[in-house]
């Protein structure tokens, strides 16, 4: 265990993007971690390994020394692997997490929407845990990124074998606001409400968070998207605790400059999140049998500006 042996734990962070710079940053400056960032961006690689991850906070800007490795390359012996790819990528790293866990190392993922735990799972069962990352973070250049205070929740009711608990207490060692709850999936659905509702529309109208708010069809689509992922959680017996619109519409609010990923995504030509997201969700709606013809617009509409059309709905049955 990294809490009897007194020894500094060692963090593999999957992922260069920002989330993964500022708590690799933050693991390494005031957690003590041994930490490596593991990715496939060269340029935030070459970057990093000169001079260090930068993050802008409320403190100002600062510096801290990580390793980097390719996410082909050789990996030591990990106590905590935390994933942050995209969703789309957890498929190709899952094998890289299992295989470099010590045998009480825990693998964590901290993604946005849903499948990525099953996924972690069918590598390395009975080792691995979900989170939230309840903060943000946008990149400003490789290596490079400002950092919106927040807060990390950890699903104790995770089945995992690992130290969770050393998990958490590395995280607040390292300034970093954390919760373990056996609640996780209704931290989870009020985050997946939150990013189906601004990330799409926002990377579809060109519009940071806050300027959906500023018209109203755009906000009568935010709206409508919330409700029906929050039909679709209480549907499948997932208390929320609050209303589905207000908490959309309180996260535009309290991050109205901010550009979304998936638009940043969108910009520069690479694949979004929108399958884990809208995506599963509708998946999700069918299985519970609710409709969600916003989500399944706006799953659409990404698809198509990303190169990647879906085929034309069925037609209904007597249509």
């Amino acid at each position: 265990m990294v809490a009897a042996s007194r020894r500094r734990p060692r963090v593999h962070v999957l992922g260069t993007g920002a989330m993964a710079c500022a708590l690799g940053g933050r693991l390494a400056r005031f957690g003590r971690a041994l930490v490596t960032l593991v990715g496939t961006w060269r340029e935030a690689l070459d970057e990093i390994a000169l001079h260090g991850v930068t993050v802008e906070d409320g403190a100002g800007t600062w510096s801290a020394k990580v390793g980097v490795s390719s996410l082909f390359g050789p990996l030591g012996p990990a106590d905590f692997v935390l994933v942050l790819v995209k969703s789309h990528q957890t498929d190709t790293v899952a094998r890289v997490a299992a295989r470099c866990l010590l045998p009480r190392g825990l693998a964590v993922t901290l993604q946005n929407g849903l499948g990525n735990r099953e996924l972690l799972e069918v590598a390395a069962p009975g080792r691995v845990a979900q989170g939230v990352a309840l903060m943000g973070a946008n990149t400003l250049g490789p290596g490079w990124v400002r950092v919106v205070p927040g807060r990390i929740v950890l699903g104790a009711d995770a089945g995992a074998s690992g130290p969770l608990a050393p998990l958490a207490d590395l995280l607040r060692a390292s300034r970093i606001q954390t919760e373990v709850t056996a609640e996780i999936e209704q931290t989870i659905w009020r985050k997946l409400i939150v990013n189906c509702a601004i990330n799409p529309l926002s990377a579809l109208t060109g519009r940071p968070n806050g300027a959906l708010l500023e018209g109203p069809q755009p906000l009568d689509t935010l709206i409508r998207a919330a409700e029906e992922v929050g039909v679709v959680a209480t549907a499948k017996g997932i208390h929320l605790g609050a209303d589905a619109a207000a908490l959309a519409v309180e996260v535009a609010k309290s991050t109205a400059s901010n550009r979304s990923s998936m638009l940043q995504d969108l910009e520069r030509g690479a694949q979004t999140e929108i399958d884990a997201l809208n995506g599963a969700v509708i998946a999700e709606a069918q299985a519970v049998g609710v409709p969600t013809p916003v989500n399944e617009y706006l799953w659409r509409r990404v698809r198509e500006r990303e190169g990647r059309p879906l085929p034309p709905p069925a037609p209904s049955a007597g249509v």
